[in-house]
């Protein structure tokens, strides 16, 4: 009996030894596991390595071929019958790098080397560059050749478009200095109103181009204010707003745009984007104006408010996801413009079509092919000028890379 209740007493206790042992070990183990946090995570962090490198582009290369009966592939009427109607082309071929030189201060550079096919590359080329400070979500400063919030369109990259380019009116509020790229500065941001997130952004920019110094003393400012109402249905709301001096002449731009995306069913979903500007065409009046000189002297009666620029656009796009490796998805869109650029005094209002069907190869937009036609009707037809009717059909190869 004894040796039987030492027997016992022998193994609790090396029980009780082994327990100590394994909770002291664990308990070092934490303690040790705590301090080497503190050590390298609170006391003493490792530095993050700057400047870090990213680099991306894409590449676009398209047929086209207009069906339009003597009218080229650029727009232009021939009235002898000239002109080339199809031809293969490399639309884009853009290389962008950010470099991040500390953690809140980066700079980007964008160029389109398939700009080197025209005859004057001295404004071409070069498209992104600037440097962005980031203080917060709420303010972030950039400096350099960029493009200024003014309407939908300058917050998204051609290569994800709805569309198989950006509007006309884009382009035309690109040479009035609103959009596209400009020289300047800006600061935006994004800050929560109530549970409605709202980001904005206000430009002053040269307001003639890219890759140009300022030709006159005055500036173009603009502004825009985003809401996003829906998160669900991603529904934004948004206004831009403008004012410029242009040679010594006041100028005004405006815009109101919207986006929203339903789903239809678990493959199915349409989305929709549409927007309204309107702007002083300041192009057109100091044309009208220099040829009116007679003598030196200009003869023009009117002035520069009564040249003003329209435009109207919508956009539905309905989507079918088929989540394949190799192939993603299939996209239906039509858009339809509406542009005047001179709408008070000579107005020769164009309206564009573009049924667009999309196949995506690869996810966001790896790689899609893009197939449809761009349908101009103008109101007046002007021979031997882009101001004519055009059938201009395509099919385009996409590749983009992060």
């Amino acid at each position: 009996m004894v040796n039987l209740y030492n027997t016992l007493k022998l193994k609790v206790l090396v029980g009780a030894a082994v327990c100590c042992t394994a909770v002291s070990f664990a308990q070092k183990v934490e303690t040790d596991t705590v301090a080497v946090f503190e050590e390298k995570i609170v006391l003493n962090p490792v530095d993050e390595k700057f400047p870090k490198f990213k680099v991306g582009g894409v590449f676009q290369s398209r047929f086209s071929a207009n069906f339009k009966e003597n009218v080229d592939i650029d727009g232009l009427h021939h009235s002898d019958g000239s002109g080339t109607h199809n031809t293969f082309d490399v639309k884009r071929m853009r290389v962008s790098m950010g470099v991040k030189v500390t953690k809140n201060l980066e700079v980007t550079a964008l160029a389109n080397f398939a700009d080197f096919k025209q005859k004057d590359v001295s404004t071409r080329v070069l498209e992104n560059a600037f440097a962005k400070y980031t203080v917060n979500r709420y303010l972030q400063i950039t400096v350099g050749q960029f493009r200024p919030l003014f309407g939908m369109e300058e917050t998204m990259p051609v290569d994800v478009l709805r569309s198989i380019d950006y509007t006309n009116s884009y382009y035309t509020f690109g040479r009035l200095g609103w959009t596209s790229f400009q020289v300047g500065a800006a600061i935006t941001g994004s800050v929560d109103l109530g549970d409605v997130p709202m980001s904005y952004g206000f430009s002053v920019t040269n307001g003639n181009g890219k890759n140009k110094t300022d030709n006159d003393d005055g500036k173009n400012y603009s502004s825009r204010l985003l809401f996003n109402l829906d998160k669900k249905h991603n529904l934004n709301v948004g206004v831009s707003g403008g004012i410029a001096e242009v040679n010594k002449e006041k100028a005004y731009a405006v815009g109101v745009e919207a986006t929203a995306k339903l789903p239809i069913t678990e493959r199915w979903s349409i989305d929709f984007q549409t927007e309204a500007k309107q702007a002083t065409n300041h192009e057109q009046y100091f044309k009208a104006l220099n040829a009116s000189i007679v003598d030196g002297v200009p003869t023009l009666t009117s002035k520069i408010d009564d040249y003003k620029v329209k435009s109207f656009y919508f956009v539905p796009n309905i989507r079918y996801e088929i989540g394949a490796k190799t192939f993603h998805a299939i996209e239906f869109a039509c858009r339809y413009e509406y542009l005047d650029e001179n709408s008070t005094l000579n107005s020769n209002a164009r309206q564009t079509w573009i049924p667009m069907l999309t196949l995506e190869v690869l996810k966001n937009y790896g790689v899609r092919i893009q197939a449809g036609m761009q349908i101009d009707n103008f109101k007046h037809n002007i021979e031997n000028s882009k101001t004519y009717n055009s059938n201009l059909a395509f099919l385009q190869l996409q590749c983009r890379f992060l």
